[in-house]
């Protein structure tokens, strides 16, 4: 089980890891050596997470979501296989603490008064600023 919150644990039977060659660091081992991981994670089947969760979830990996509803992370940061597979379970951790936390509504305001009139009043001097710029007189010779 990956703790996520203290409601909120993940178990690790449904993420999916799959070893694949790395574009990334390597050196001499860079076309023999799987060292970057693909993390799958399915959202729509998850029965870790709460529905409202998991819809912000999808709306948080924008398109790293597939339409079937599955979460892709490709980390190939480093040159071991370890070390991409905690990066990609720890972005995977971030994405998902990011879905717990409620969006704010936004509470609609109006303008003041005052500061209705201020820019209005500012757009009145730039205007004037740049209608005197344009009127250039000619000399006469």
């Amino acid at each position: 089980m990956i703790r996520i919150t203290r409601e909120i644990a993940l178990d690790e039977g449904e993420i999916e890891e799959e070893f694949v060659r790395s574009p990334g660091p390597g050196g001499q081992n860079v076309n023999k050596v799987a060292t970057a991981v693909q993390l799958r994670f399915d959202i729509r089947r998850s029965t870790s997470l709460p529905q409202p969760v998991k819809a912000r979830l999808a709306r948080i990996g924008g398109t790293r979501v597939t339409r079937e509803g599955i979460l892709l992370i490709d980390a190939h940061r480093y040159r071991t296989r370890e070390r991409n597979r905690i990066d990609a379970r720890q972005r995977l951790i971030g994405l998902i603490e990011a879905a717990t936390r409620k969006p704010k509504r936004r509470v609609a305001t109006m303008p003041t008064r005052a500061s209705r009139r201020k820019r209005l009043e500012n757009k009145r001097q730039r205007a004037e600023k740049k209608r005197r710029r344009s009127r250039l007189i000619a000399p006469d010779d």
